[in-house]
């Protein structure tokens, strides 16, 4: 029943040597410990041999803490991949697949072929036949496309059967026995004809005996157990107009061109042949081949190959009504996730594109977040193709990755995941410097598309300059009609646009399930605008329990700030950066402590850069007077311009309305986090003192000085 909390802290100081970031907020030392002494030997950071105590040659640091790894980092040049391939880490690479759930690359740089093999072992081992279920990945400048897509494709469950996953020579041990379990099925299939045949030619055979013994004859032929497939179901419509090798794509091939395509097959570029058009007659499903690559070091013919007119087994030629030859894509999916937006046109031949048909269909990852790297055309494509049918997807994350028109194409990806009926994507977050659109319009574009989202935030730093041109044959999204939707929390984060109550409207009226919205950056075109916005909340939302509005500026709308305090249905509150008290009386905070005693459905209230200081900070703490009927947990002050001696008078206060009170009030959580509390050390250690006996207090070592020159620098 002790706990070893302390001696797991200690440890960290020993070994590691170093300050942990965050440390406030490590809730398990040991866990923590072992998680970054793992990564540290991995990565050659930590010197085992400069402890007596692991320096041991009986003793595999690895393998010890393997076992306790929930998340991983792989950076650089994936030297971690490589080590953890290596037959001597056999063990802990099992220990891995078994404990890790979040693997993350970060800063990765171009590597050689021998490199992305060992990476293609460990994806196959920790995602394919492992537990991770997330894949995040990191501050990559310039990408390698044919790294970055394999990457991509492997966390999505796609790899070709009998690939070059190789160890050491011998093909994948838990591939090698689902084959053979597959393999099974033809005999049992069989055997299943030949009693159907017996059943049918035999009759009287049957009849001269019981019918329990008839029974118990045909169980014992079809008792064998079967194993579900784990790769795509071959097509089976013979009948079809379409190859059963779907691609997406638009444009037109050239025959001289450099673009590289994305293919799962197998065979050698010599060796393809284009497929015939079916004119009235049955189309031959492709086979997926289960040989191995004519040469194993070659990866890159998987991930890439050049799409060439005279020698691609993926187009099919047709006639348009014109009678000019056209060479037509189709999707792997039902309908095209990506059908000709501005963001998704090529003058080249068509390049990244997945040929998902054709490929050995593994266990993926249910997160995907990528921040920090730019997505060409032709992976925006290709990452298209593959959310089209990634049915374990739930949540993905892009930020700054610099989309502009190719959120079009991500999104017709998307579109076309939501038709499939196990479905069950629910978080989207997009995030870049630039807006291709109002934000407004994209959130209409997004629920139009997905209306089965729980959770969708869409935030942009910049208007981009030519938002007004739209690409030609995409339909304004503003006009576009929302389904009812299954929302519940939308976040915004305008570039210095307008918030007009209008086009909000109609995402509110269709998002009734909305429990959360916050709104960033926004400007109020006129002062009734904020007043309509309310009216709208109370119409169209009735569930909401969260408002939050940050950079806004709401000095101007006090009226509207008290009718927000008295809404009995919210819970939390944020006016973050808001101006409240630039022009404010003192009238205003009164009526603000007044409005909050009489609300006992208000749980959080967040105030944090809103230039409180010393006194009203200390009048806040009427709040929890005697006579109040408040149920407020957590208040947030942080960025206030608070001192030492305003905090020892507020805590004093506080603890004034606790004696009368009878020593109980619901106020837990206070947070001071950039405060200006390091003008008096020894006040300030006061006040946190006492005050931490009260709730509890999360605050830092900020720097006020410093802060105050940079913000004087910049201004």
């Amino acid at each position: 029943g002790l706990s070893t909390q302390p001696i797991w802290r200690k440890l960290w100081d020993d070994v590691m040597k170093t300050r942990p970031p965050n440390s406030e907020s490590i809730t398990c030392w040991r866990k923590k410990f072992l998680e970054t002494f793992f990564s540290n030997v991995l990565h050659g950071v930590l010197d085992v041999s400069s402890d007596w105590r692991l320096n041991d040659r009986h003793f595999s640091p690895l393998l010890h803490s393997s076992p306790h790894v929930s998340q991983l980092t792989l950076c650089n040049m994936l030297q971690g991949a490589v080590e953890l391939t290596a037959e001597h880490n056999h063990k802990v690479l099992e220990n891995l697949a078994g404990s890790l759930r979040i693997l993350k690359f970060q800063h990765l740089l171009s590597c050689d072929k021998s490199i992305r093999r060992s990476l293609v072992l460990l994806l196959h081992r920790l995602i394919h036949h492992g537990s991770v279920s997330q894949v995040s990945m990191y501050s990559w400048p310039v990408p390698d496309t044919v790294l970055l897509v394999l990457i991509l494709t492997m966390s999505a469950g796609f790899w070709r059967s009998g690939n070059a996953l190789a160890c050491h020579g011998s093909p994948c041990g838990l591939c090698r026995e689902e084959d053979k379990a597959q393999s099974q099925e033809p005999a049992q299939e069989g055997a299943e004809r030949g009693c159907n045949a017996e059943r049918e030619g035999s009759n009287g055979e049957n009849q001269k005996r019981s019918p329990k013994e008839a029974e118990a004859r045909m169980n014992s032929v079809l008792s064998s157990p079967r194993s579900p497939p784990l790769r795509n179901p071959v097509c089976e419509d013979t009948s079809s107009e379409e190859p059963c090798d779907h691609t997406s794509s638009q444009g037109g091939s050239s025959p001289h061109s450099s673009s590289e395509q994305l293919s799962c097959h197998p065979v050698p570029r010599k060796t393809r042949r284009r497929l015939k058009p079916a004119v009235g007659r049955k189309r031959r499903c492709l086979r997926r081949s289960r040989g191995r690559f004519a040469d194993p070091e070659d990866l890159y013919d998987f991930v890439f190959t050049v799409a060439r007119e005279d020698n691609s087994g993926l187009l099919d030629k047709t006639r348009t009504t014109e009678g000019e030859n056209t060479e037509n894509w189709t999707s792997s999916s039902s309908g095209s996730p990506c059908t000709g937006h501005a963001g998704c046109k090529k003058r080249g031949g068509p390049a990244g594109i997945f040929s998902l048909k054709a490929a050995h269909r593994f266990r993926s990852v249910s997160t995907l977040e990528l921040f920090s790297i730019p997505l060409t055309v032709e992976t925006c494509r290709t990452l298209s193709n593959l959310l089209s049918s990634w049915v374990s997807l739930e949540n993905l994350v892009l930020s700054y990755n610099g989309l502009n028109a190719n959120i079009s194409c991500i999104l017709s990806g998307l579109r076309a995941l939501s038709r499939h009926p196990e479905c069950r994507f629910r978080v989207l977050r997009v995030c870049d410097m630039f807006s291709h659109m109002p934000c407004m319009e994209l959130v209409r574009c997004v629920l139009s598309a997905l209306p089965q989202l729980h959770t969708l935030s869409v935030s942009f730093d910049l208007k981009n300059q030519l938002e007004g041109s739209r690409p030609e044959g995409n339909p304004s999204c503003s006009e576009a009609e929302i389904p009812e939707s299954c929302l519940e929390v939308l976040e915004i984060r305008f570039p210095r646009e307008p918030l007009h109550t209008a086009f909000l409207l109609p995402v509110l009226k269709a998002s009734k399930s909305l429990q959360q919205l916050s709104l960033d950056s926004a400007t109020l075109p006129c002062p009734q605008e904020l007043g309509l916005l309310l009216e709208v909340l109370k119409e169209c939302t009735p569930n909401l329990k969260k408002l939050s509005f940050h950079d806004v500026n709401l000095a101007e709308h006090q009226k509207e700030v008290l009718l927000l305090l008295q809404d009995p249905g919210l819970q939390e509150i944020t006016f973050s950066f808001c101006r409240l008290f630039e022009s404010s009386t003192a009238e205003f905070l009164s009526e603000i402590i007044n409005t909050v005693k009489r609300n006992s459905s208000l749980k959080s209230l967040k105030l944090p850069g809103n230039r409180l200081g010393n006194h009203r900070l200390v009048a806040l703490a009427d709040i929890f007077s005697e006579d109040s009927s408040s149920s407020l947990c957590q208040l947030d002050v942080s960025s206030n311009c608070i001192k030492p001696d305003g905090l020892l008078e507020f805590t004093k206060k506080l603890e004034g309305h606790i004696q009368q009170r009878g020593g109980q009030i619901p106020f837990t959580h206070l947070r001071l986090f950039q405060n200006w509390l390091d003008q008096d050390a020894e006040t300030a250690q006061e006040a946190l003192r006492r005050l931490k006996a009260v709730c509890s207090v999360v605050n830092d070592s900020w720097d006020s000085s410093q802060a105050f020159a940079d913000y004087i620098s910049v201004m």
